[in-house]
């Protein structure tokens, strides 16, 4: 039996440059599944993304999804994308055995944490977090697009895709700057006042239709200053900072590799929802 993808519907290309389309899983030429495929927001074609893949259950444990999933790939590719991403959701085993059987690898993951009781208190030993001013919010802008657009060459990613993505997100949330609707940054300092550490707070849903929550867009401590309280004190910002928006759940991203960021957030209660795989296409 051979088993096919078969589009249910022209390419489609939003207003921001995302294509998709979706195609039945067939074999011999019967319907069995279903799967979408999408290029990922802001990178043109470089990172494309399999947005779902379903097989019908009579169908299932035979090889279908295996040889779909391979499929996809290669439409991938005769679009022009270099990579595939996928995020698959942690309880997702099935999933998440596939994609390695395919030779994915973790590229990093999606976590949340749930907000249960009054807002956390200010932590103490000279860690001051305040709202960032316009003048460092300026000072922040101006190496923000060009960290971003590093963060993703440094993982395969060409620099004109990388840069083009990262103009397109932060024009995107940020479309008012600092007194963008939605928008909160803060500042960790000690002592003298000297800024150590800063993080943006903005609202998005973690899944397609799903309810917002507060999320951690960016957060750093400058080199020196780190292991001294205050990312926490700034994770504890945002924790407030949904409070404030009267959010209940915050979430943020977290490259693989990037240990101690993860074992802080893991420190203050967060679980991994997603893990963003990825293989190299071309």
């Amino acid at each position: 039996m051979t088993t096919t993808l078969r589009p249910t519907g022209p390419l489609q290309q939003a207003p921001d440059g995302v294509r998709s389309r979706a195609y039945d899983i067939c074999v011999n030429s019967r319907p069995v599944g279903a799967v979408e495929l999408a290029t990922l927001p802001g990178f043109g074609t470089a990172i494309g993304t399999v947005r779902s893949l379903r097989v019908d259950e009579p169908d299932r444990r035979r090889g279908r999804a295996t040889v779909a999933a391979l499929a996809a790939e290669e439409v991938l590719r005769g679009w022009g994308c270099r990579q595939v991403q996928v995020a698959v959701p942690v309880e997702a085993t099935v999933a998440l055995r596939l994609t390695e059987a395919l030779g994915y690898t973790e590229r990093g993951r999606t976590m949340a944490k749930e907000l249960t009781g009054p807002p956390p208190p200010l932590l103490e030993d000279g860690v001051t977090v305040r709202p960032m001013s316009e003048a460092e919010f300026q000072e922040w802008y101006a190496t923000a697009e060009d960290a971003f657009a590093r963060e993703w060459t440094a993982r395969g990613v060409p620099e004109a895709p990388a840069r083009a993505a990262s103009e397109t997100s932060h024009r995107t949330n940020l479309p008012d700057g600092l007194a963008t609707e939605g928008t909160a940054f803060h500042v960790a300092v000690r002592d003298g006042g000297a800024v150590a550490g800063h993080i943006w707070t903005g609202r998005r849903a973690l899944d397609p239709g799903g309810e917002p929550v507060a999320y951690v867009y960016d957060i750093e401590v400058a080199e020196g200053h780190r292991g001294q309280g205050y990312g926490r004190a700034l994770m504890l910002a945002a924790e407030r900072t949904a409070h404030g928006w009267g959010l209940r759940r915050v979430g943020l991203h977290v490259f693989a590799g990037n240990t101690p960021a993860a074992r802080l957030y893991e420190s203050l209660g967060y679980a991994t929802t997603h893990l963003h795989v990825f293989k190299p296409l071309l």
